[in-house]
């Protein structure tokens, strides 16, 4: 009876162990799900944009698409940071919300993602936010640039926020840092140790001085809103945390409340 105990104990030991490996190697492909588009191609969207291709480096260029409201008085930019998968394209549908109120929308993709190129890093997704913003402000003002961040571009964009002026940041499904999400998704592994990724929202919110609107599904089972609720400790007393009833993940802008307050916000 000891030796079976002793033997299933081992063996399960082992698959632990192993798929700690697994995670800590392969985690970039855990994490990031981007789809990778040839360097010519060309993007159709039914709006207007225009494509920029930026040389960060000799081995890395940042794409960015510029998406532009039908009115030529143009009132300000919204710098949209996107999730974990597929790229700019999966993203564009949503840039009407923004340029219907005369907001130009620029979306960057994250190195490796769409046409851009470069390793991806904790660092360079700032590195990347950082020269992204430089690029807004040749063009506007900070009170007329806004900071859009959706899942895990929340994180980017609240770092952003925390070291740049902007006229407000606006946060989709947020977590209250990589690690605690990722300790969620597997609570058996010392994943704070383990992750190259920490991303702490929770951290950055603290530095912001524009006034922040965090919005969440209550259904959302990617990042549970529990993730969000945690982040309102550090909010300032005008900030906004708004829960979208029975919204999940991918669809709050389907919801009233979502778009009720973002035009709110582009409109002020």
């Amino acid at each position: 009876m000891k030796k079976k105990i002793f033997f299933w104990a081992k063996i399960i030991i082992i698959i632990y162990c192993l798929i700690g490996i697994l995670i800590y190697y392969f985690q970039e492909k855990l994490i990031f799900h981007p789809e990778v588009l040839a360097k010519d191609h060309q993007y159709e969207f039914p709006f207007p944009f225009k494509e920029v291709n930026l040389p960060y480096s000799e081995q890395s260029t940042i794409n960015i698409v510029q998406f532009l409201p039908a009115d030529s008085a143009v009132k300000g930019v919204v710098l949209y940071f996107h999730g974990n998968g597929q790229n700019i394209s999966k993203y564009a549908p949503h840039a009407p919300f923004f340029t219907k109120n005369n907001y130009e929308v620029w979306m960057i993709d994250y190195p490796g993602y769409g046409k851009s190129t470069g390793e991806m890093s904790e660092k360079a997704l700032y590195d990347w936010a950082m020269v992204f913003y430089k690029l807004a402000r040749a063009r506007f003002p900070k009170d007329k640039i806004i900071l859009y961040g959706r899942s895990l571009g929340t994180g980017i964009a609240a770092q952003l926020a925390s070291v740049r002026d902007c006229k407000a940041l606006v946060l989709e499904s947020p977590y209250y840092s990589f690690t605690s999400l990722a300790a969620s998704k597997a609570p058996v592994y010392p994943v704070s140790q383990m992750l190259r990724y920490e991303l702490p929202t929770y951290k950055y919110l603290q530095e912001v001085t524009a006034p922040i609107t965090i919005f969440h599904g209550t259904e959302d089972e990617l990042i549970p809103i529990s993730q969000s609720k945690r982040l309102k400790p550090f909010l300032k007393k005008n900030d906004e945390w708004i829960p979208l009833e029975n919204a999940g993940h991918n669809n709050c802008m389907n919801f009233d409340g979502y778009a009720t307050k973002l035009d709110s916000i582009l409109q002020h």
